[in-house]
């Protein structure tokens, strides 16, 4: 991780990004704000460790996991800009909940834990700013947690086609060419995928060549998805 001293930069993102507005009425310069680049696989946060600030990404892509006991990892999704990490452990004061780790060069925009708990927490606009992405995680993982769970793998896989089609917020964040990711990402395992993805290629709904998929019948894919999708 590097600490970049441009505060040019910094500025440069806070309007791109109307966060500016957010650290109303403190001026940003007055802020200890740092800009902070990870590069390609360094881990950002580390589920179980002590929080150290809230995190503002606002260029690259980053991917979230979670783990449990048995050194098993769930992939949650990809993030882009603009993404917060963070919010949900400060406000409920516990350790980090996920695992957050650069897939290419990643900027953020950092404020410690120290000047939000003191600062930024009496302030309604960025109070406002982390419910809105709150809300939007709380959304995104109940939907995906409630078709994982009832879907078939079939089902699920057809809606996940059928959602990053679509290209919608959260179809983006779930968009992967490896199997085993999307397999996390659906709640099943590789083998498992491979059997339907070779079901539907004899059912010439999808073809597949070499290590891409092509969607032959968006029709019959949307059919068989039974009007699921991850959004």
């Amino acid at each position: 991780m590097k600490i970049i001293p441009d505060r040019d930069t910094i500025q440069h993102y806070l309007v791109n990004y109307e966060l500016d507005n957010v650290f109303v009425p403190f001026h940003s310069n007055s802020l200890p704000l740092q800009l902070r680049v990870y590069e390609p696989n360094e881990l950002v946060l580390r589920e179980g460790e002590e929080l150290d600030g809230i995190y503002f990404q606002v260029a690259g892509k980053t991917k979230v996991s979670s783990s449990v006991e048995t050194g098993k990892a769930l992939l949650l999704r990809f993030c882009h800009p603009l993404s917060v990490f963070g919010d949900i452990e400060l406000i409920q004061q516990v350790m980090i909940q996920s695992q957050v780790e650069a897939v290419e060069q990643t900027t953020f925009l950092f404020l410690n834990k120290r000047t939000v708990e003191t600062e930024m927490m009496t302030n309604p606009i960025f109070l406002h700013e982390l419910l809105k992405h709150l809300s939007y995680k709380l959304q995104t993982c109940t939907t995906a947690s409630r078709i994982n769970l009832l879907a078939s793998v079939e089902e699920r896989f057809a809606s996940y086609l059928l959602t990053t089609h679509l290209q919608n917020e959260f179809g983006k964040e779930m968009l992967t060419p490896h199997i085993p990711e999307i397999a996390s990402l659906l709640g099943t395992t590789p083998r498992h995928l491979n059997r339907v993805i070779v079901k539907l290629n004899e059912m010439n709904i999808i073809r597949k060549e070499k290590k891409k998929l092509y969607v032959l019948d968006w029709d019959r894919l949307d059919e068989m998805s039974n009007g699921l999708r991850y959004e």
